[in-house]
């Protein structure tokens, strides 16, 4: 098991795959304890996004508007939420989500690479080795 310090991922579809640092907080815990994890992608507007069947809380903190390549938790919908740019509800070029989502940490890499993702693609997320 990776320490919280070092808490990667890599999250991988069809067209391709990127990883991500997750910072040490009680849902990236939870979510590293699933994994690996497979699911179905689906797509709303330039966010992916797709189910872990974990429930957790909203943490203090909890944003609905983030930086693209941000890795997020949906606890409305226990999803993990990838955007990577304007949603349907964003104003302008800002990435919000549908609610307020725990920050888990940022992808490493271009985030422009999640447009590869199509909707109903199998994706799996999983640990990476330190």
């Amino acid at each position: 098991m990776q320490t919280p310090a070092s808490l990667r991922i890599r999250i991988s579809w069809p067209a391709g795959h990127l990883t991500a640092t997750l910072d040490d907080s009680p849902t990236s815990q939870a979510l590293a304890k699933a994994l690996p994890l497979v699911s179905i992608a689906r797509t709303w507007g330039e966010e992916v996004y797709f189910d872990t069947s974990l429930a957790v809380s909203r943490e203090t903190g909890a944003q609905d508007v983030v930086e693209p390549g941000t890795v997020a938790f949906w606890t409305d919908g226990a999803g993990l939420a990838l955007p990577y740019g304007p949603t349907p509800i964003s104003q302008g070029d800002e990435c919000r989500l549908a609610s307020p989502c725990n920050v888990l940490g940022r992808l490493d890499g271009d985030p422009g690479l999640l447009a590869t993702v199509r909707d109903g693609d199998p994706v799996r997320a999983e640990l990476v080795d330190a």
